[in-house]
């Protein structure tokens, strides 16, 4: 089995700074992309940020500017660091490794259980 462990966020004043970070553990052979999503009350799960194996770097719009996603493929973590921070980024913040490899079986798609970030006004 794999999990997604998160830790990092918290409450926060508008035009601060957070930082959350993932770390997959198991028998794990490859993971092609890690990232994170997010889920503020009542509105559907988004992207935020996902980076592959490439290094291949994909941001939300409302995000490009404010957010960094970095990830240690040889630690398998992924990290978010967040600036500039607004009420509307208020939810929870799941990290995703996509294309997760544990030999012998079929890749797949692990989420962790969230993390609640709160931005107050």
């Amino acid at each position: 089995q794999v999990q997604l462990v998160e830790s990092g966020g918290g409450l926060v004043r508008a035009g601060g700074s957070l930082s959350l970070s993932c770390a997959a553990s198991g028998r794990i052979f490859n993971i092609e992309a890690m990232g994170w999503y997010r889920q503020a009350p009542g509105k559907q799960r988004e992207l935020v940020a996902t980076v592959t194996n490439d290094g291949n770097i994909n941001y939300a719009d409302s995000v490009k500017g404010r957010f960094t996603i970095s990830r240690d493929k040889a630690k398998n973590t992924v990290h978010l660091y967040m600036n500039g921070l607004k009420p509307e980024d208020t939810a929870v913040y799941y990290c995703t490794a996509e294309g997760v490899v544990v030999i012998p079986y079929p890749h797949r798609d692990y989420w962790g259980q969230g993390i609640q970030v709160t931005v107050s006004s």
